[in-house]
């Protein structure tokens, strides 16, 4: 099975999380922290820079890892790391999700992640509060 590297960004904004929808591919309408792939000889602190520019058009700031995440998906492993940060600049422009949500640490629970998400959102619940 090939394992696919990600990086996934939870940006934080008064106490709250940004969750994005997916709008195409095999998890599409499934929540999810924004990101991507690692590509061949990126740093993850970098790939994950890239990607919200990218996917948000918006610049983060203050990256601290959180999480990893190695999940099986039927057709891939997935690693994943997961960290925290905050908006430098940008509108948090939607050009590949097609929802977005301000989630509170009792919102969490409020929108379907998709599985490789779940321990993370429960790690976040205790981290919010």
């Amino acid at each position: 099975m090939k394992t696919i590297k990600v990086v996934a960004a939870i940006i934080l904004k008064d106490n709250k999380i940004f969750a994005t929808q997916r709008g195409y591919g095999d998890f599409k309408d499934g929540w999810e922290f924004p990101g991507g792939k690692v590509e061949q000889g990126e740093s993850p602190e970098c790939a994950l820079i890239r990607e919200i520019k990218e996917e948000l058009d918006t610049t983060i700031t203050d990256l601290k890892f959180f999480d990893n995440v190695q999940y099986d998906y039927p057709n891939f492993h997935l690693d994943m790391d997961c960290f925290l940060c905050k908006i430098e600049s940008g509108s948090l422009e939607l050009k590949e999700h097609e929802a977005s949500r301000w989630l509170t640490a009792d919102d969490l629970d409020s929108v379907a992640w998709l599985p490789a998400d779940l321990n993370t959102v429960a790690k976040l619940k205790t981290h919010l509060k």
